[in-house]
């Protein structure tokens, strides 16, 4: 189907229920519609779905096509307020991304009285909260309240993972149309990348094997030599953990220069917003109150570098756990070779290496790999020290196959 659905890779059955959905909820508010015509509104609806599924894209494709002003099939891409929904300035659609490690109580309830508006010029006001999985317990009782009662003309469209508790609470999930999305097969990340990127077919179908079914990590590497060298360094600690001289070694390093990497890129964002900042509250100026103005904004700043501490943070951590996947998939290859399985390899450009890690360790130590792999990313989560976690699972990985 064309339209912003394009933007969906592989979500066929989500595209035409979404439409539907979206027609539907055209004439519960259109006046010219027929009587009859619409049905009542969802107003709160959950996206899931793995990683690189295209959740966050899902929801802000169907934005559009609730504001879509087209006579046509809901999400035409051509109008108006879908252009600006998907480019980002339309006035009655808002996106929450984190850039923390959570969403505090405090923006929800931002949010929350931005929700309570009615739309200025579209048919909906819509909220779109991706990571909803980041709520903090507070944050989700004030999306709650709303979300049980909510305006009339408003729409919550969340996104996580998945539907499990600790993803979602259960009352929260209760309360939303559940959309779930599947994981693109290689084919069809395959396609994306040669039609939209431009790159040849082996290219493309050689990213799109080793992305994990993620479309913006297969488009990273099939252009970037340095994702698929943070790629190579990641997969390379299964090497590393049955060799004493490295197996501690490695492991700091690519931690280490993960960090370098995010503190140089957050750098630049931080610069920028400071400085904005500043001038806002009017560093520069000339006028009787604008020296008094900053000496008394020091709060304000306090809290921008708060803010960037943590998206520091969360791009460490998501970077490292990134690799992390990659490790655990490795050693889930190895263990499937061990057992003659023909699954599809999650990296199969690793299958020697595969073949012989499956060779050196038997199915019950594989299998102790991987939850060592798992309990690190746990770690993680729990504000453990990355070089810790690191060194810890680097012990369990060397006791198992060393």
């Amino acid at each position: 189907m064309a339209g912003v659905f394009d933007r969906l890779v592989g979500q066929h059955e989500v595209e035409v229920g979404l439409i539907a959905a979206a027609t539907a909820a055209r004439g519960s508010v259109d006046a010219t519609a027929p009587e009859g015509s619409g049905s009542r509104m969802t107003h709160s609806w959950l996206f899931t779905g793995p990683p690189g599924s295209g959740r966050s894209v899902g929801a802000l494709c169907f934005a559009a096509a609730l504001q879509c002003t087209s006579d046509g099939v809901p999400g035409c891409g051509q109008c108006h307020a879908c252009t600006t929904v998907l480019a980002g300035t339309h006035g009655d659609v808002r996106r929450v991304i984190p850039e923390g490690l959570s969403i505090s109580v405090k923006e929800m309830r931002e949010i929350v009285q931005t929700a309570a508006r009615r739309p200025s010029t579209g048919r909906w006001q819509v909220m779109i909260i991706e990571d909803a999985d980041r709520l903090t317990e507070g944050a989700a009782n004030a999306l709650l309240k709303v979300v049980e009662e909510p305006p009339e003309r408003t729409v919550f469209l969340l996104c996580a993972p998945s539907v499990d508790p600790e993803d979602i609470s259960v009352t929260l999930r209760s309360r939303c149309r559940h959309v779930g999305l599947v994981t693109p097969s290689v084919d069809a990340i395959a396609g994306v990348l040669r039609e939209r990127d431009g790159l040849d077919e082996q290219t493309a179908l050689d990213a799109a094997r080793i992305s994990g079914g993620h479309v913006g990590r297969a488009r990273r590497l099939a252009t970037d030599e340095a994702a698929r060298r943070r790629r190579d360094q990641g997969l390379g600690l299964a090497s590393a953990a049955t060799r004493w001289s490295t197996r501690y070694s490695l492991a700091e390093e690519l931690v280490r220069e993960l960090e370098v990497e995010a503190k140089e890129l957050n750098t630049e964002i931080n610069d920028r917003e400071t400085e904005e900042l500043r001038t806002a509250l009017g560093a520069g100026g000339t006028g009787k109150g604008a020296a008094g103005a900053l000496r008394g904004s020091a709060g304000v700043l306090k809290d921008l570098e708060r803010r960037q501490k943590s998206r520091e943070t969360r791009m460490k951590r998501d970077a490292l756990d990134r690799a992390l996947i990659d490790l655990a998939g490795l050693y889930r290859d190895a263990l499937a070779a061990a057992f003659g399985s023909s699954a599809t390899a999650n990296h199969p450009d690793r299958a020697d290496q595969a073949r012989k890690m499956a060779g050196v360790g038997s199915p019950d130590a594989l299998l102790r790999c991987i939850e060592a792999v798992l309990d690190c990313r746990e770690a993680l989560d729990t504000n453990v020290k990355p070089q810790f976690a690191v060194a810890a699972m680097m012990a369990k990985l060397g006791a198992e196959l060393g």
